[in-house]
């Protein structure tokens, strides 16, 4: 599911993880379409059946898999409605595509409406359920993944899942050293504020919802963005926006300070702090204070959001001061704010190997994300991965780092621009993608600029998370034997999407249709395959937690197929497969040896022994004795360089909610985690470093790997 499907699916997810139904205490506001939105739909109807590459017409066919598409969005888990519902709604299969060719929407809103009136009801049996408390000594289990199952038969079978939902959350407390009292009253509020989330749902959600649930039947990657949502999409790709430079959290109905950006207006005022709650925002020094508490966050933050140089005041109570304390008033002039954090990163891996220390150069590149509009305006900072990349090679050469290991691990793509050209930056021109539309007809993407930036022992990590862009560029490398992919197999996105701004097509004054990413072209490896449903199959392999069929493009029912094409006519720079077994052996001889990485791979096994189980006791008993043999294989670890053991409280579950830890606790916990051993990291280091030594020293590389025989100039993209 697309990461930006809308704040309507972050709120059932939350809801999924806390527990639900029964008696109807209380009835959300029943959502009703608009006429702009019949009109979008129809509009995007009209464009998606003859120009997306997989352009399937709206008809009763694809109206069923639009209704079932629509269900698992709402409902993937089976929790909230019963088969009833279903079976209520048997005439709506077919009638999908009706709703949008004749602009009436009440079908889909009226799903959507029983959705919201299931959820809440769920919600207040959840709460009813707390006054008794529950019976651990009885044997039950609970089974915590339910896409697979069948919906409740009746009300009475959604309350039994429920019961046994709100009894494992119980549980999970009771097990973290929480009494009675205190479990009722966070599970309460836990359920209130997820009531709430539900009361809270616009008509904009329901119609981006229902949308991408059409736009995802025809195809995982075409998805439809209403305004907010593509002005997020749009920042994640220039990485700025015009704002105060703090990052929010929502903390017990308050909008609450989690970071502030350094150099921002936020922490350049010297008047905010990390814990602060923002209760007012007011645009301009007269404008008039809207009362933020219990807002949706989205919706706070596109207060505080705004035109540059700008001011908004902010009414804001102190992390340290009681509800009823003396608030302050922040006026703060926005400012444009990069978010360096999601920008590419260098670091350096000394690996020492007998009287050896080789320097290992890592760059992390979080998303290919290239500002678009400025590069239009000819802006010479504008913001590109590629150049930064670029530059943080020419930081690392300088510090005579022996080899450079590209890492994209979780890097899900971005601009197929910058695919290309940072291949340019390991290649000395040269094909690097082959794109075919859904005419048939072959584009090459191409290097055209002569030279490179780095030219020694390359190393590109990936995992399951890594698509799209991210797959061009391994791929390319890898089709090149310019360097070695370590990790897991890619995610296997091998589509291209474009952005359509449906306003512009209407030629609309004001925005109020939104933007479709539709998909146009499939792209191609120079070799001729396609990494689509495969993904890029790494040279050196690591281990892996994912299963294929919940998480990567094989777990789309109706992702596209594999397919080849004919290979360009293109020049390998080198032939890394005879280094391949020897890496290989290298790697096997040194894990047995490295607890770390041993360790890596009984998690990973019984992550997978659990996924497969399914089912978790609800008898305190057997879930003690369940936690204490985790928590004694733990302890049995030694780490660090004194052999300590592990401590098995770092990992020990509290049984708590992101939005209900406490922020200073929470904010040192990811700190840790950010800080943590990354143990793939430093395996991947070490085969680069083999690479190196098996490498001969000479002009050029063994296997036929070139260096340049004089230096190049460092040139990047314009």
């Amino acid at each position: 599911m697309n990461k930006k499907l809308l704040w309507l699916v972050f709120a059932l997810t939350t809801a999924t993880q806390a527990a639900l139904s029964s008696p109807v205490t209380s009835s959300p506001l029943e959502l009703k379409p608009v006429v702009q939105q019949a009109q979008a739909a129809r509009l995007s109807a009209g464009i998606l059946s003859r120009y997306d590459y997989r352009a399937l017409p709206l008809d009763d066919a694809l109206s069923e898999k639009i209704f079932d598409s629509y269900l698992k969005i709402l409902d993937s888990e089976k929790i909230f409605f019963v088969q009833s519902d279903i079976d209520q709604w048997a005439s709506f299969r077919t009638r999908l595509d009706d709703a949008i060719l004749n602009e009436n929407l009440n079908i889909p809103f009226a799903m959507f409406n029983r959705y919201a009136q299931r959820a809440t009801d769920r919600f207040a049996y959840a709460r009813s359920l707390l006054k008794d408390g529950f019976d651990f000594q009885k044997k039950e289990s609970y089974q915590y993944s339910r896409e697979k199952e069948t919906w409740p038969k009746s009300e009475a079978d959604a309350r039994e899942l429920w019961r046994k939902r709100v009894k494992n959350d119980w549980l999970r407390l009771k097990l973290a050293g929480k009494d009675d009292k205190s479990i009722a009253d966070t599970l309460d509020k836990r359920y209130e504020h997820s009531q709430k989330r539900i009361t809270q749902l616009k008509n904009e959600d329901a119609f981006q919802v229902f949308m991408n649930a059409y736009t995802m039947a025809i195809e995982p990657h075409t998805n439809y963005m209403g305004l907010r949502a593509a002005e997020d999409f749009d920042i994640s790709m220039r990485l700025s926006l015009f704002g105060i430079g703090a990052v929010l959290s929502e903390k017990n109905e308050y909008t609450t300070i989690r970071e502030l950006v350094p150099g921002g207006p936020a922490a350049l005022s010297g008047q905010l702090n990390v814990g602060d709650r923002i209760l007012g925002v007011a645009q301009g020094e007269k404008g008039e204070l809207i009362d933020v508490q219990g807002l949706r966050l989205d919706d706070t933050v596109a207060l505080i959001r705004g035109a540059a140089d700008s001011v908004v005041v902010l009414d804001v109570l102190p992390a340290e001061a009681n509800p009823d304390g003396k608030h302050l008033k922040v006026p703060l002039i926005r400012k444009k704010i990069s978010l360096e954090e999601q920008s590419a990163k260098k670091s350096i891996i000394p690996v020492s190997d007998g009287n050896v220390t080789r320097r290992i150069g890592v760059i992390t590149l979080p998303s290919f994300y290239e500002d678009f509009e400025a590069r239009q305006k000819s802006d010479p900072s504008y913001k590109s991965a590629t150049r930064d990349v670029a530059r943080l090679l020419n930081e690392l050469k300088k510090e005579n780092v022996d080899s450079v290991l590209i890492d994209l691990r979780n890097n899900g793509g971005g601009s197929l621009t910058e695919a290309v050209a940072l291949t340019g930056l390991f290649i000395d021109k040269g094909p690097v993608v082959q794109q075919r539309t859904a005419q048939g007809k072959i584009s090459v993407e191409s290097d055209t600029k002569a030279g490179v930036a780095w030219d020694g022992p390359l190393g590109v990590l990936i995992n399951r998370g890594s698509a799209s862009a991210s797959e061009i560029f391994a791929a390319a490398i890898q089709d090149y034997g310019r360097g070695l992919i370590i990790g897991e197999k890619s995610f296997g996105k091998g589509t291209v999407q474009t952005m359509l701004d449906l306003d512009q097509i209407a030629k609309n004054d004001k925005p109020k249709y939104g933007e479709l990413k539709m998909t146009i072209a499939q792209f191609f490896r120079i070799n001729g395959g396609t990494t689509q449903l495969r993904g890029v199959t790494p040279d050196i392999p690591f281990p892996s937690i994912h299963d294929d069929e919940e998480f990567g493009e094989s777990s789309y029912d109706n992702a596209l197929p594999w397919v080849q094409i004919k290979a360009l006519d293109y020049s390998p720079v080198g032939d890394l497969s005879t280094l391949r077994p020897k890496l290989l052996s290298r790697l096997e001889a040194r894990v047995k040896n490295n607890k770390d990485y041993q360790y890596l791979q009984e998690d990973v096994a019984e992550f997978d022994r659990l996924r497969k189980k399914n089912q978790i006791s609800l008898n305190e008993t057997e879930r003690r004795k369940e936690r204490e043999a985790q928590e004694a294989r733990l302890k049995a670890r030694k780490v660090g360089k004194d052999d300590t053991p592990e401590d098995p409280m770092t990992n020990r579950d509290d049984g708590l909610q992101a939005d209900e830890r406490n922020l200073t606790k929470d904010l040192a916990a990811e700190k840790a985690r950010k800080s943590a051993k990354d143990v793939l990291l430093d395996e991947a280091a070490h085969v680069l470093s083999d690479q190196v030594d098996l490498l001969d020293s000479s002009t050029k590389l063994t296997n036929g790997m070139p260096r340049t025989t004089k230096p190049v100039a460092l040139s990047t993209p314009e």
